[in-house]
């Protein structure tokens, strides 16, 4: 499941590349446009469809890195054991969970080939900050399957917080096997195993920035 979700992840690579058109546009028309510009790089160059790990994770720290705002999802994610974590424990898990989804998203991106992608019309208000786009995958032979973005408006355009396919939350399923290994191992116990995941691979660390 964590697979299909990052696969589906890559379809919102280039969401808010440009900050200027972000913050004006809706979250719906920027998610078409820039899902539709993404879906012709990944089934143009060569290099990513041959698995040209370098080439990936520059088009992940480039592309993906900017559209989530990874400080609000490890805070859902960690739930109620954010508020007791130190200030150096909080920037330690943000850290190593946005290594550990660029990891999953990088291992995962070569994977599109014939896909297209339904968004859905958006519900929303002239004044939301925080809507949902819902959308369907479509991929030859099989179901389509259903692809929700929570997003929230901030001063440098709409960014992603949490995403649900077939029901199933990253923010929660994260929040259950983190609370786990919380639990047996503490929060420091917890940020060294996905530090030792994290140097077990070949991804570059990502930027210690707030967002």
């Amino acid at each position: 499941m964590l697979r299909s979700l990052f696969l589906l992840l890559a379809l919102m690579a280039g969401l808010t590349s440009t900050p200027a058109l972000a913050a004006d546009t809706p979250p719906d028309v920027l998610a078409r446009t820039t899902t539709n510009e993404v879906l012709t790089i990944l089934k143009q160059d060569k290099e990513l469809q041959s698995g040209n790990l370098g080439k990936v994770y520059q088009l992940v720290e480039a592309k993906i890195l900017p559209n989530f705002d990874f400080n609000r999802m490890t805070q859902l994610v960690i739930g109620k054991h954010w508020p007791r974590a130190t200030a150096q424990q909080k920037q330690a898990l943000v850290t190593e969970f946005r290594n550990l989804l660029v990891r999953t998203y990088a291992s995962s991106l070569t994977a599109f080939t014939n896909q297209t992608v339904d968004f859905k019309p958006l519900v929303m208000k002239p004044d939301d900050t925080d809507v949902t786009v819902r959308s369907e995958i479509r991929q030859p032979g099989g179901q389509p399957i259903p692809i929700d973005y929570n997003m929230y408006k901030t001063t440098f355009g709409w960014k992603i917080y949490d995403v649900t396919i077939d029901s199933v939350s990253l923010v929660t399923n994260y929040r259950s096997s983190f609370s786990s290994a919380i639990r047996k191992d503490g929060i420091d116990g917890l940020i060294k195993t996905l530090s030792d995941q994290s140097n077990r691979t070949s991804v570059s660390p990502a930027p210690r920035s707030g967002s």
